[in-house]
């Protein structure tokens, strides 16, 4: 898979290199333009993004982290009690995920909530097998609550539900086009990798994901692919191996 700088064209389903993904997003993209909570024109435009992806065939999961309202390390370098923290950011990911499941219902595709941490009133609770039968019946499936355990970050809880799931790739948006050396929006010489590897990421503190969640993804062969969420119809883009973004794999 190469990653094109050149403008794509029109995705078709037989284009299409995946047929099951993980669809990992920050909180702090839910944000839009503010500073805090969440701006629904956002999570609007993200659904719709995920909306032309599941019309090409492809069954979605989704993690969103909850950076947007609570962060449980950030609660914790406060003096909060650590595993009280985590467990309020888990609970910001279900508000999270119950907002993006509304956008998402409102332009008609079929979305569950699915928590760690069980709340029947609201959503359901993680049993594999089922939400394997909701992804099968071509819902997308939100989990939530992390992995239900403080010390856990949202992105070791995409990747583990990624394998449980069995996804081919986890892709993570993000505001900037791929992985580079150094932040790009402070240097104007970082440079961007096409292609990395899990043991690179890891060296040299590349920030993909945490070290959690790339060595579980590097013990399952788990890709992970990371793209700009800003760029309109990346996600449908990048799923035909089109547009710009780096992957994470084993060679690298």
């Amino acid at each position: 898979m190469s990653s094109a700088s050149t403008k794509p064209g029109p995705v078709t389903a037989s284009a299409v290199k995946y047929s099951r993904v993980m669809l990992k997003i920050s909180g702090e993209a839910l944000m839009g333009d503010q500073g805090f909570g969440l701006n629904p024109p956002t999570v609007a435009r993200i659904a719709q993004e995920v909306k032309a992806v599941q019309e090409l065939g492809v069954e979605i999961c989704m993690v969103i982290g909850g950076g947007n309202i609570f962060r449980g390390l950030a609660g914790s370098a406060q003096g909060m009690e650590r595993t009280t923290a985590d467990y309020m950011g888990m609970l910001a990911t279900v508000m999270n995920a119950l907002a993006m499941q509304s956008a998402l219902e409102q332009i008609g595709v079929f979305t569950r909530v699915i928590s760690a941490i069980p709340m029947d009133q609201v959503c359901e609770p993680y049993i594999r097998r089922r939400a394997v039968r909701h992804l099968e019946k071509k819902r997308v499936c939100i989990f939530a609550a992390g992995t239900g355990n403080p010390y856990f970050t949202t992105d070791t809880a995409a990747t583990l539900r990624a394998n449980e799931m069995g996804c081919e790739a986890v892709f993570k948006g993000t505001k900037v086009d791929g992985v580079y050396d150094k932040d790009p929006k402070k240097h104007e010489d970082a440079k961007r990798y096409e292609t990395v590897s899990y043991d690179e990421a890891l060296e040299k503190h590349l920030g993909v994901m945490d070290a959690t969640a790339i060595a579980l993804a590097r013990d399952n062969d788990l890709p992970i692919i990371v793209f700009s969420l800003d760029e309109p119809g990346g996600f449908r883009t990048i799923l035909a191996g089109e547009g710009t973004y780096t992957l994470v794999n084993a060679k690298g």
